[in-house]
């Protein structure tokens, strides 16, 4: 093992031996470089006279560019736009999204987490999570509702097993026995285990309430405290866009760090759909767990070793998309434009409650809970999701997603208010095109 890799276990296993057993065979070995990243780092504050350590090209004391690109690039320089960015992410967006994670979450403002690490976009984060703590043994808990891609990374990708659970109950809520069982019968098989918790959720549009988050929260914190290292991710892509009172408006991370030695909370969340930039691809990873020792030796750890993963991956994420996410978050309209954009969102949220419960289609469909997020989800009585799809595509134009045999997915997110009510009376005359 490299004797960097080494010395980072030894923090780690210094502040709470438990996270040593969390961290996968991959975990274990990573470490960031000194190198020749270190070595570049040290001549960019001592080297007064010449620096020939980075490898860019630099023409006149300036980064060499191409007049092209610059002219469309408004407001940055090449230094903040063209050049590569830490592994880690630059400095003061880690600072700047820590901050608006407390801001958004007030539970947090008085626990210790980590100083958030860039990723390239969530899918990124989610990826680097497997790496870095996820072995092909291990389990991945999920509801049986849920983002396709999760199968690719952890099963295809890190060959874990992944146990689902059906995410909702008779009475349209969470369903936190089904959840409980299934977390329980896991703990009983293994060491450890991951649960991975996406709200607002792709692809039904729930998010929990403060009840159902009280009743997770307790389960996991009991099987940690009953010798089960837990690992609980959550996947908080949409976090923000919840549109209903009795909706929990935190992320279940604000609850979940710091109150287990062996419970991790790793908080995968970005600016792509938050700040509504999905192509800037700019995600961010942070830790929270309880630690007898100081949190900054451990949390720091834990960083290098994510950044480690990150630079022996994509080596960073792009300098240009993280100006432009930090410049917009530094911008006194910033608070303004985010809340303009959650009205048009919840406005088409509001518009669909009103239209898909309407009677006349209660021979057509049922209608999965919703209340936040981009999505909706309608369950088909009787008839083939997929087979409705090609019709509705081919005779109505009109594009939805099929998931498994009876269920299509509707993302109102790209969706006009007056065009919801078109919307599902295609579908339902497609449903009787197909019945006839």
């Amino acid at each position: 093992m490299n004797p960097l890799a080494s010395e980072l276990n030894s923090i780690i296993e210094k502040a709470n031996p438990h996270i040593m057993d969390m961290l996968s065979d991959i975990g274990k070995k990573l470490f960031f470089p000194k190198g020749i990243l270190s070595q570049s780092g040290e001549a960019k504050l001592k080297a007064y006279d010449l620096n020939a350590t980075i490898g860019i090209a630099k023409e006149k004391g300036n980064i060499m560019h191409f007049s092209s690109v610059m002219s469309m690039i408004d407001g940055l320089k090449p230094e903040t736009s063209l050049t590569y960015a830490p592994s880690f992410g630059i400095p003061d967006l880690r600072e700047v999204w820590k901050e608006a994670q407390k801001q958004k979450n007030p539970s947090l403002s008085d626990k210790e987490f980590s100083l958030p690490v860039v990723a390239s976009g969530i899918t990124h984060a989610i990826s680097i999570f497997s790496d870095v703590w996820v072995n092909s043994e291990d389990v991945v808990i999920l509801p049986d509702m849920m983002w396709g891609n999760y199968g690719m990374i952890f099963d295809v990708r890190k060959g874990a097993e992944i146990s689902t659970y059906p995410i909702f109950n008779k009475d349209g809520g969470y369903n936190t026995d089904a959840f409980e069982k299934t977390v329980r019968a896991e703990a009983e098989k293994r060491d450890k285990i991951v649960v991975l918790l996406n709200f607002p959720n792709n692809p039904t549009g729930y998010s929990i309430s403060s009840k159902e988050a009280d009743v997770i929260v307790q389960i996991l914190k009991d099987v940690a405290d009953n010798g089960t290292n837990v690992i609980v991710v959550l996947d908080d892509a949409y976090f923000g866009l919840f549109y209903e009172d009795e909706t929990l408006k935190e992320s279940l991370f604000a609850k979940l760090a710091g109150i287990s030695h062996r419970l991790l909370a790793v908080k995968l969340d970005g600016a792509t759909k938050e700040n509504f930039v999905w192509g800037l691809r700019v995600g961010f990873i942070t830790y929270g767990i309880k630690t007898s020792g100081g949190y900054q030796p451990l949390y720091e750890a834990l960083e290098k070793k994510t950044a480690g993963c990150i630079r022996g991956n994509i080596s960073n994420a792009s300098h240009l998309s993280q100006s432009i996410v930090l410049n917009s978050m530094k911008s006194v309209d910033y608070s303004m434009e985010k809340q303009e954009k959650y009205e048009v969102l919840k406005q088409r949220a509001v518009k669909i409650k009103q239209v898909v419960y309407n009677s006349k289609y209660n021979d057509g469909w049922d209608v999965y809970p919703f209340n936040s997020g981009y999505f909706m989800c309608i369950k088909l009585k009787g008839i083939d999701a997929e087979v409705l799809r090609c019709h509705l595509l081919d005779k109505y134009g009109v594009g939805l997603i099929a998931l498994g045999a009876g269920n299509l997915r509707v993302a109102f997110s790209c969706l006009e208010s007056d065009h919801i009510e078109k919307l599902f009376d295609i579908i339902y005359k497609g449903i009787e095109d197909l019945r006839s």
